[in-house]
């Protein structure tokens, strides 16, 4: 019987000698993770019908005492876990909102959820830019959290405010590849294309370099001046 199952498994798929004998010694421990499973299931079904048959009971003895429930005894889920904690409204009251682009890493701080080092990375990123023309800016930043990003808005008001802009028709290659959304690939065929063109009249021009995607054009032309 054993020498035929041998037999089987090799011709039919294609195991070794070694590796039937393996697949043997295999069996028992599938069919032991098998039964497990069976058996915690039924352990399982076995504690939610006893917990039922418990919490029907504390139902019966409540209402017998004329009490009328409006929720359940033993809620598994509660609201106020998926409700995110609001900035303290009192703290907000003692508090002067001011603008975004006059906030400094010490400022910043007063936000749940940034420290030093988040405020340092958020002033780093907005100078290296030259100013923010959009919130939405704020989630380019390494390890900032959405919720994070939304609390700072509790904080700080926000308008556009680009104080440094690039002059695309003077710059050189080594210059422009500084600015946070330009490499240095990129750089140099915008300025090859300048000394090849002329300069560069509005972004419009830009388009006119066909590897640039439009959403990258849109990106970085609020940060160029075409004087």
């Amino acid at each position: 019987m054993r020498s035929r199952f041998f037999y089987w498994l090799k011709v039919y798929l294609g195991f070794s000698r070694k590796e039937s004998r393996g697949f043997v010694l295999l069996i028992p421990a599938l069919l032991v993770l098998v039964f497990a499973k069976v058996v915690f299931k039924e352990i399982r079904q076995a504690k939610a019908e006893n917990f039922h048959v418990q919490y029907l009971g504390i139902i019966d003895s409540l209402e017998s005492s004329g009490i009328t429930l409006l929720n359940s005894p033993f809620p598994v889920f509660n609201q106020q876990d998926t409700i995110t904690n609001k900035s303290n409204a009192k703290q907000l009251e003692n508090l002067n909102r001011i603008s975004f682009s006059e906030a400094d890493s010490v400022t910043l701080q007063i936000v749940p959820g940034i420290g030093q080092s988040t405020a340092s990375r958020i002033v780093k990123f907005r100078e290296n830019l030259g100013g923010l023309h959009s919130k939405s800016q704020l989630k380019e930043v390494y390890g900032l959290k959405p919720e994070t990003i939304d609390a700072i808005w509790e904080y700080f008001d926000f308008s556009p405010s680009i104080f440094r802009k690039v002059k695309i028709n003077q710059v050189e290659v080594d210059e422009l590849s500084k600015h946070p959304y330009f490499s240095y690939s990129e750089s140099k065929v915008l300025i090859a294309y300048r000394k090849q063109h002329g300069k560069f009249q509005s972004s419009e021009d830009l388009k006119q370099i066909k590897i640039f995607r439009q959403e990258w054009i849109d990106k970085i032309s609020p940060y160029l001046d075409f004087q």
